[in-house]
């Protein structure tokens, strides 16, 4: 196994999709009823604790991970800090915000630096931390999903929003496990993975479509393009992952990042009316970053 991959690559992993994770903690914990406390309290038990994983990972990472990963605007972007502040504030549930302001003081590894023995047992600590955590909150989801697809329960989460974040919370344990058996994760899936980020993309303008004021007349229509183009790469996608296909995907998610930055923007600044959380228009922003890395040659 090759140690330097092995803790870059999981590094890496945890940067991006353990601030995912807690934040999908946070957005189930927000869009809860007063009936249903439990599932509030599991939820906020779930953001504290891949808070403190991804605290961890942050530690680890100085010197270490890819300047493209750092610069991609995947791990966080310009909006990330004020999108934390303002959504604590609208909320009145608690964010670490120290953990971004560690982030964005990371600096990236050299060509010629080595991760020693030490460092490896602690990302593997964080690994198997990660699984576990991982096991929890998909169970948690997939009980929230079925309750609200059997009338048990109500929340201000779409259910397309409980699968979507479910199928995130599967591939990133599939990586770590992937990492754990193999040392690495293979390019190839990058290529298997096109499908279903292209659906993501496609769900994301669903939802924006979705969490804007009926006013916002010129913001829905341009959101409902981007659903129905990623519909139609998805579908191409399904047949046939070539190189061509992959080039206009880029150009198309590339399109994309730049509404939701300007959508980002937007609403942090009371320009748009939506019910769409500052933190939730900088999570998909970093979304559509991590997949254009992903597209990149």
């Amino acid at each position: 196994m090759n140690g330097n991959r092995y803790v870059v690559k999981s590094l890496e992993l945890h940067l991006f999709f353990g601030r995912i994770m807690k934040e999908h903690a946070f957005f189930l914990r927000a869009g809860f009823t007063p009936a249903d406390p439990s599932c509030s309290e599991k939820a906020e038990l779930y953001l504290k604790e891949f808070e403190k994983l991804l605290n961890e990972a942050v530690s680890l990472s100085n010197g270490v991970v890819d300047k493209a990963v750092l610069e991609s605007g995947e791990v966080v972007t310009e909006f990330t800090a004020l999108a934390e502040r303002q959504t604590e504030c609208f909320t009145t549930i608690p964010i670490d915000q120290s953990i971004t302001a560690c982030t964005l003081r990371l600096k990236p590894r050299d060509g010629k630096s080595t991760c020693g023995a030490k460092l490896q047992s602690k990302v593997r600590c964080l690994n198997r931390t990660a699984l576990k955590l991982l096991d929890g909150l998909i169970s948690l989801k997939e009980s929230i999903l079925r309750g609200v697809l059997q009338c048990e329960m109500f929340t201000m989460n779409y259910p397309l929003l409980i699968e979507h974040i479910l199928r995130e919370a599967k591939l990133y344990r599939q990586y770590v496990e992937i990492l754990e058996r193999e040392g690495d994760l293979p390019d190839r899936l990058v290529k298997e993975n096109e499908c279903f980020w292209n659906q993501i993309m496609m769900e994301h303008a669903q939802f924006i479509r979705g969490l804007l004021d009926p006013c916002e007349t010129e913001l829905f229509c341009a959101a409902d393009g981007f659903a129905k183009e990623y519909c139609q790469l998805l579908e191409t996608s399904r047949k046939a992952c070539d190189k061509t296909m992959r080039d206009k995907t880029l150009a198309q998610t590339i399109k994309f990042r730049d509404f939701k930055a300007a959508g980002t923007e937007g609403i942090q600044q009371c320009r748009i009316r939506s019910v769409i959380l500052p933190l939730l228009a900088d999570h998909v922003l970093r979304e559509a970053n991590h997949y254009i890395r992903l597209l990149q040659p």
